[in-house]
């Protein structure tokens, strides 16, 4: 059975810090890009960041760039992201996909994507 479980959100004060974890199972994750989408209520989802099967390329939304690190360990087929310098406006539920790179960069919602069940990051004092 294919599953991607995320973990690691919460809240946190702005500036702080989290990790996502999003574990992968029944399939080769090692053969397929991954990527996080975050969606607030009543805003639409936007990609976060993308990394491809090897780990060897990333790329983020200019909204996270240096402040947001995507990477991946293959032997244990997970990926993370790594939230730093968190803002009220980071706050989303944070969805882990894995894909081709084009789909789980530019087409979510493709049919041949995997995809978590989310993770609530909330940046609150």
């Amino acid at each position: 059975q294919v599953q991607l479980v995320e973990s690691g959100g919460g809240l946190v004060q702005p500036g702080g810090s989290l990790r996502l974890s999003c574990a992968a199972s029944g399939f080769t994750f090692s053969s397929y890009a991954s990527s996080w989408h975050r969606q607030n209520p009543g805003k639409e989802r936007e990609l976060v960041a993308v990394i491809t099967p090897s780990g060897g390329r990333t790329d983020y939304a200019d909204s996270v760039k240096g402040r947001f690190t995507i990477s991946r360990d293959n032997a244990r087929n997970t990926v993370y992201l790594q939230l730093n310098s968190l803002k009220p406006e980071d706050t989303a539920v944070y969805y882990c996909y894995a894909g081709s790179y084009y789909n789980t960069r530019y087409n979510p919602d493709s049919a041949m994507n995997y995809r978590g069940k989310g993770t609530l990051v909330t940046v609150s004092s």
